[in-house]
């Protein structure tokens, strides 16, 4: 029989081994390329944001962030695999405003977003603006609310697709705004813009790197912009929340990771994400995909996820939307 010291001894080692492990376990990682999950295709705006934050954090830390795409159901082909995937840091998910929309707008999923992926950093908030085609006789954005009033279901608006940002942005418009739009869906803004530009249909919420050169150009009338803060692509133009107080919709992107990941390896991509977020490079990068650089912690990425889906889970609920 051990005596009582010696074994209280190798009990207390015993104890404090697993967490000696997970310290080396975090100053060694990563020791082998990371996957970066992206849920949507490649060369979309989703697909170029991972890319430039994961090339950054491959220089930085000395391996590959290797950036996967698999498209489909919103992104939550994505997600699921990444829930599924092992607690170890080497897994990431492209985290972004789907995945604060489609824990409500999906009936059934294989996975609860908030409990399952653990917040890691964010990175960047994107504004949308509201264009108009030229026919529409408002010049501004009360103009155009006094016109809809007027109007009531006479003017209709394009999105991406039901359940996405810029449809339920849209939605979120109408009920602040208590003006009447039809919705058309597209399968993605491309088509959608391409109908705006033909007068096919009067409005859409989209980003704004996609409209400016029409709206340089005149073939479209910007309104206003759904951020608190105005765009400084577009600096003449009001937040919507000048007209409509309370009102903002914004996009946001991030990194996750499964359930369970080591708490030393979130912390240290947090710490190195937010390092390269101060660098002039970066936020020139990212103020040209129209965006605003997004730093915080884990519980503060955590917290924007929990509130963003509390926001759209109203809006969906009232505007009665369902997944196609």
């Amino acid at each position: 029989m051990l005596p009582r010291r010696k074994f209280l001894h190798l009990a207390a080692g015993a104890v404090a081994l697993p967490a000696v492990s997970r310290v080396s376990w975090a100053e060694t990682y990563p020791s082998q390329p990371v996957r970066v999950i992206v849920g949507f295709a490649a060369g979309g705006p989703n697909d170029i944001l991972a890319r430039l934050i994961g090339q950054w954090l491959s220089k930085r830390l000395g391996h590959p962030f290797v950036i996967e795409n698999r498209p489909g159901a919103g992104s939550n082909i994505a997600t699921e695999a990444v829930v599924r995937a092992p607690p170890d840091g080497y897994t990431l998910l492209l985290v972004g405003s789907p995945n604060a929309i489609n824990a409500t707008l999906y009936d059934r999923l294989n996975f609860n977003f908030i409990r399952d992926i653990a917040p890691v950093a964010s990175f960047m908030r994107g504004a949308l603006v509201l264009a108009v085609h030229p026919s529409v006789p408002a010049r501004t954005l009360p103009e155009f609310i006094v016109y809809a009033k007027a109007n009531p279901g006479k003017l209709s608006y394009a999105s991406g697709g039901v359940g996405g940002i810029t449809h339920i942005t849209a939605e979120l418009f109408k009920m602040m705004a208590g003006v009447e739009m039809v919705h058309v869906p597209y399968r993605g803004v491309a088509p959608a813009l391409t109908d705006l530009l033909a007068g096919q249909v009067q409005a859409l919420f989209a980003n704004p790197a996609q409209c400016i050169p029409h709206i340089g150009a005149g073939r479209l009338r910007a309104l206003a912009i759904t951020t608190t803060a105005r765009s400084e692509s577009l600096p003449g133009i009001p937040a919507l929340g000048e007209v409509v107080p309370g009102y903002e919709a914004s996009s946001f992107f991030g990194f996750g990771a499964p359930r369970n990941t080591p708490g030393n390896i979130i912390d240290k991509l947090n710490t190195h994400i937010n390092a390269i977020l101060a660098d002039p490079e970066i936020k020139a990068r990212i103020a040209d995909l129209d965006g605003a650089i997004l730093v915080g912690s884990p519980a503060d990425f955590g917290q924007l996820v929990a509130q963003e889906t509390q926001k759209w889970e109203k809006v969906i609920h009232a505007a009665g939307i369902k997944a196609e």
